[in-house]
């Protein structure tokens, strides 16, 4: 299966955001009220993430949505 860089870029951040606070995918999964193994799918570029846990994960982090897409 291929990896679309969408995905990856986007879990990529996710990623970046979650280390930056010095959380675990669990934390984050907590916090935001998604299951763990839903976070380490975005996290892995495996899940084509929806408007709602787009503004969940942004809860969690204690970020705005738009934190999560580059300029």
């Amino acid at each position: 299966m291929e990896s679309d860089p969408d995905l990856l870029a986007f879990g990529q951040a996710v990623r970046q955001l979650r280390l930056a606070r010095d959380l675990s995918q669990e934390e984050l999964a907590h916090r935001s009220g998604l299951h763990r193994n839903y976070i380490g799918g975005i996290e892995r570029g495996e899940r084509n993430v929806g408007v709602k846990a787009i503004f969940a994960l942004a809860r969690g982090l204690g970020c705005a949505p738009r934190d999560f897409f580059g300029a």
